[in-house]
C-alpha cells in the first residue's frame, strides 16, 4: 500500500439494490476541504493546498463509486466553492454548482429543506457545506439500514473532505429524516 493510499479511509456497504418500482436517487453529503486559517472574513477563507488535494481525492473516490451528480448544492463561501472545483476535477464532473448563501449558515433541517427543493429529473446530488451541519445532516438522513460499521465510522467523526453517500428511493420533496440508506463513507486524503 502506498503512503497516500494508507491515509485514505473508505467504508462501503454491500449493494442491496433499489426497491422495485421506486425512483432510485443518490445523495453525497460532504464537508468542505481543509481551509486556510485566516481570511478577511470567515466567509472569504480560501481552501488550503491540502484541502484541494483531499477534495480532489474525494471526487475521484465518488467517481469510482459510480456517483455522478446532476446537481451540486454548494455553500457560497469561498472554501466550499474551492472544494467543489477540486471535487469536480477529481471526479471529472461538469456541473455548474448551485451556490447557496442559505447553506453557509444553515442548520441540518434547513439543509434538508434545500435538498427537498431539488428538481424531479435530478437523480444524484452532492451537498457541500460546513460542520457541524454536514455531520448532522448525514446523521439525520441515515435510516440505520446500512452496515453498522460504516455508520459507526461516519459517526466517529466528520473531518474536512469527508463524504457520506446515501441511496434514497422516492421523490426529493418526500425525503424525510431517517429516509436514506448510508452506502459508503470516505475521508479524502490526497
Amino acid at each position: 500500500m502506498t503512503p497516500q493510499a494508507s491515509r485514505c479511509k473508505s467504508w462501503r456497504v454491500q449493494d442491496q439494490g433499489p426497491t422495485p418500482g421506486a425512483r432510485s436517487r443518490r445523495i453525497a453529503v460532504m464537508r468542505h476541504g481543509k481551509a486556510e486559517q485566516t481570511g478577511r472574513t470567515d466567509f472569504e477563507r480560501e481552501l488550503a493546498d491540502r484541502g484541494h488535494a483531499d477534495s480532489e481525492d474525494t471526487g475521484a473516490w465518488l467517481a469510482r463509486q459510480g456517483f455522478t451528480p446532476d446537481r451540486a448544492l454548494v455553500s457560497a463561501a469561498h472554501r466550499t466553492i474551492g472544494t467543489w472545483r477540486s471535487v469536480a476535477s477529481g471526479g471529472g464532473y461538469d456541473v455548474d454548482p448551485d451556490l447557496s448563501q442559505v447553506l453557509y449558515g444553515a442548520g441540518p433541517e434547513t439543509a434538508l429543506d434545500l435538498v427537498r427543493e431539488t428538481l424531479a429529473e435530478v437523480t444524484s446530488i452532492i451537498v457541500i457545506g460546513h460542520n457541524p451541519t454536514m455531520a448532522y445532516l448525514a446523521s439525520l438522513l441515515d435510516d440505520g439500514e446500512g452496515d453498522p460499521a460504516v455508520s459507526s465510522e461516519m459517526m466517529s467523526g466528520y473531518p474536512t473532505s469527508a463524504v457520506a453517500l446515501f441511496e434514497y428511493d422516492g421523490d426529493w420533496g418526500d425525503l424525510a429524516e431517517a429516509g436514506a440508506r448510508l452506502v459508503a463513507y470516505h475521508i479524502g486524503r490526497g
